[in-house]
C-alpha cells in the first residue's frame, strides 16, 4: 500500500486513540474541493453518466424495497444532508415510484421526527398503493395534482404551518419554465439552514436524448431555470462540498443551501 493510500485511511495504528474526528472532517472537504477541480475527472465522470443513461442506469436503483430512479451518489448524498439538517418536513415534487420518498421517510424515522410531502400531478394507483402499504407510509402524504398549481402550493404552505425546518426537492418536468414557477413557489419555503435540492441539473451538460426524446434538454432545463432564479434572489447558495465531490451526479450544482 502506498503512502497516499495509507493517509487516506486516517490515523495509524499506533495512534488510533486520538480524536481525529475534525481533522478526518477536514480532510473530507480538501478531498471533495480536489475532485471538484479535476477537469478531466469530471469530464470521464459525466461521458460515464451520458453512457449508462443509455441503458437506463438510473432506472435499476431501490430503496426499502420501491424503486428510487436516481444514480448512487445522488443517493448516498441526500440520505447524508437529510440526517445532518434533520428537516421537519421534506417536500419532493416528483412522487414517480416513491422510492426517494422512502429515502427521506427512513431518516427521518431514525431521527425519530418529521414527514415527507409527495407532489405529482399524476400518481398511479399501483405507486400510491406501494407507498402507502410501506411500514413507512405514517412518514409520507401524497398530495396529486400539477406542484405549481395555486391550490397545489397553497395546501402545501398550511401543512408547514409551525414548521421550523423545511427542506425541498424539486424532480418534476424539467422544462425551464416549469422548474422556475417551481423555484418560485417552493423556493421561499425553504428555511434558513436547509436544502433546495434542483434534479437533472445534468441535462444542460448532455447531448440531446434521442433514445428517450423528453420535454426538456440542452438550452431548457432545470439549471438553465436554477441560473435564472439565483438572479432574482440572494437567499441560496450552491454548496461547495457536496457539489464539488459528485462525479456520477443527475444534479451537478443542484444542492443548494438557504443561508438567509
Amino acid at each position: 500500500m502506498g503512502e497516499g493510500a495509507r493517509h487516506l485511511l486516517g490515523p495509524t495504528v499506533g495512534s488510533m486513540t486520538t480524536d481525529d474526528r475534525r481533522q478526518f472532517g477536514e480532510d473530507q472537504r480538501r478531498y471533495a474541493s480536489a475532485v471538484g477541480a479535476d477537469s478531466e475527472l469530471q469530464a470521464d465522470a459525466l461521458s460515464v453518466l451520458e453512457r449508462s443513461d443509455r441503458h437506463g442506469w438510473s432506472y435499476t436503483w431501490s430503496w426499502l424495497g420501491l424503486p428510487v430512479i436516481q444514480v448512487p451518489e445522488d443517493i448516498v448524498t441526500m440520505q447524508q444532508i437529510v440526517w445532518e439538517t434533520r428537516p421537519e418536513v421534506v417536500i419532493e415534487t416528483g412522487v414517480a415510484r416513491g422510492g426517494s420518498l422512502l429515502l427521506y421517510a427512513s431518516i427521518l424515522d431514525m431521527v425519530g421526527e418529521g414527514k415527507v410531502i409527495g407532489i405529482d400531478i399524476d400518481i398511479r394507483a399501483h405507486n400510491r398503493d406501494s407507498v402507502e402499504r410501506h411500514p413507512l407510509a405514517h412518514r409520507v402524504s401524497l398530495i396529486e395534482g400539477s406542484s405549481i398549481h395555486p391550490k397545489v402550493v397553497a395546501q402545501v404552505r398550511e401543512e408547514l404551518a409551525g414548521c421550523k425546518r423545511v427542506m425541498v426537492v424539486l424532480d418534476s418536468d424539467h422544462t425551464h419554465d416549469h422548474v422556475l414557477a417551481e423555484l418560485r413557489a417552493y423556493g421561499p419555503m425553504v428555511t434558513v439552514g436547509q436544502f433546495l435540492v434542483v434534479a437533472d441539473t445534468v441535462v444542460e451538460q448532455l447531448p440531446l436524448q434521442t433514445h428517450r426524446p423528453r420535454s426538456w434538454g440542452p438550452g431548457d432545463n432545470p439549471a438553465t431555470a436554477l441560473s435564472e432564479y439565483l438572479r432574482e434572489v440572494d437567499w441560496f447558495e450552491r454548496d461547495a462540498f457536496h457539489n464539488a465531490r459528485l462525479l456520477l451526479t443527475s444534479s451537478p450544482g443542484g444542492y443548494l443551501r438557504r443561508v438567509r
